[in-house]
């Protein structure tokens, strides 16, 4: 693998991005989601696939921009959490 691919690779954020978006699913499959509340968390997955593709634009991932973008996971984790266990559901 060439060097400038080693700096731009994020495999742990795709890698989160993946096992997000099958909690996601699987919480509107179980109906513990509801349809404004499946459209805030893929806005929210969106907005870090968007953020993860400017780091990538000027051909190198920085830590800091590694940081960010584990915070915003992590971010995006809680609310997945907070938003499969409330007490609205579409059953």
């Amino acid at each position: 693998m060439p060097a400038s691919a080693q700096t731009t690779a994020t495999p742990n954020v795709s890698k989160r991005q993946a096992l997000q978006q099958k909690r996601i699913a699987e919480g509107v499959r179980s109906g513990e989601l509801t349809a404004k509340e499946t459209a805030n968390l893929e806005a929210r997955e969106a907005k870090i696939q968007a953020d993860k593709h400017a780091a990538k634009a000027d051909g190198v991932v920085t830590n800091a921009e590694r940081a960010k973008l584990q915070a915003e996971e992590n971010r995006a984790s809680r609310k997945i959490y907070q938003k499969k266990h409330n007490d609205r559901t579409t059953k």
